[in-house]
């Protein structure tokens, strides 16, 4: 497939389908200009169950193979495939690709230069690798879940944006880009394992620093990211949208209270803690006077931090996304767009979710050099 640009133009990506964070890294990586192809298992596929296939954005940009990895020739072509990929990716439990004969030990003897990614949640050893689990389990295991939530109420599940897609797709991604660069000056390949739980916890970083450093309270609804401050948390307004507040430095603070019309002698210091949940119910009752549309009129332009919580219909036509292009009306579909930018190789969306899978399998196999295996 040509034509196509981007920083990882040229680039050869075999992804082997699953669900959630592989996929996603796929979808950045062909935003990135790289060729992906995915391959699945012939019929409907591994996602069909949950995605109507010309509506799942997670599979835009690449093309399918449909394979039946537990019959000799395909796993053959598979094999053949990843000898001339320079990336393979897989979302398996530990020990599948090796059953099938598609381990890295294989792949790598065929192509000594392959980075072969893994995906997974626990990772390829530990006591819970063979386990089932979701986002919310591997996050359960790296205190995040824990910290986020009310006071009053059990941890809040953040969707499945911090361990499938944050420490899963995405550390899976820079983990790839990393072994390649790496490959350049070596010749040799490498194993990637990405897993969930250790993505989950590396992005608690400074959470752990600030608990080290004894700022940081293992009560939820305690800290000042948490929601336990009230000048960084939400609130409602009189037509009960929401409001999101982060006016951390005391600058900013200032102009926050300004604009409401709060007293800073009644409002008090902003970091007396034992102040806040007054602080809290001044700032809830002044924004409970007006609509959330006359409190962002009133904020614009200010450095108050202050924004308008959205929701899915109306981030895409929000003023600084739409001129930034951070949502696109691709192939009829509505979806964020690729990032970051790039100045001189810009990454574009390419073909649209594919709708039949398999239906690639000829061109693929012609342009990669591979039998087919019929």
């Amino acid at each position: 497939m040509s034509g196509r640009g981007g920083p990882l133009a040229g680039l050869r990506v075999l992804e082997f389908a699953g669900l959630g964070p592989g996929p996603f890294c796929a979808m950045m990586l062909a935003d990135l200009g790289a060729e992906v192809v995915c391959v699945d298992r012939p019929g409907k596929g591994a996602a069909a169950a949950l995605f109507e296939p010309r509506k799942n954005i997670l599979n835009r940009g690449r093309r399918s193979v449909a394979l039946d990895l537990k019959a000799a020739a395909d796993r053959d072509t598979a094999l053949a495939l990843a000898a001339r990929a320079d990336v393979l990716i897989e979302g398996f439990r530990p020990g599948v690709m090796e059953r099938l004969g598609l381990g890295p030990d294989v792949c790598l003897e065929r192509n000594p230069r392959l980075v072969y990614g893994r995906m997974t949640g626990w990772g390829q050893h530990g006591p819970q690798c063979d386990s089932a689990g979701h986002d919310i389990n591997y996050l359960a295991i790296s205190g995040a879940l824990h910290a986020i939530g009310r006071r009053d109420s059990g941890p809040v599940p953040p969707l499945n944006l911090v361990a499938d897609f944050g420490g899963g797709g995405m550390l899976l991604a820079v983990g790839l880009l990393a072994a390649l660069l790496e490959a350049r000056n070596s010749g040799r390949g490498q194993v990637v394992d990405a897993a969930m739980t250790d993505g989950s916890a590396l992005l608690m970083a400074m959470t752990y620093s600030l608990k080290a450093m004894g700022r940081w309270s293992g009560q939820r609804q305690s800290n000042i990211l948490d929601g336990g401050a009230p000048f960084y948390d939400t609130y409602c307004c009189a037509d009960d949208k929401w409001l999101a507040l982060g006016p951390i430095e005391p600058q900013f603070h200032h102009r926050l209270l300004a604009t409401c019309g709060i007293d800073e002698a009644d409002y008090g210091n902003q970091w007396d803690e034992s102040a806040w949940p007054r602080q809290r119910a001044l700032l809830a009752e002044a924004f409970s006077r007006h609509p959330r549309e006359v409190w962002c009129r009133r904020f614009e332009g200010s450095d108050a931090c202050v924004t308008p919580v959205l929701d899915l219909d109306e981030a895409p036509e929000d003023p600084h996304n739409r001129a930034r292009d951070t949502f696109v009306s691709h192939h009829g579909l509505l979806q964020p767009a690729p990032a970051p930018r790039f100045s001189r190789t810009p990454a574009a969306l390419g073909k649209p979710p594919f709708e039949q899978t398999g239906g690639d399998n000829a061109a693929v196999l012609r342009e990669w050099g591979v039998p087919s295996p019929d």
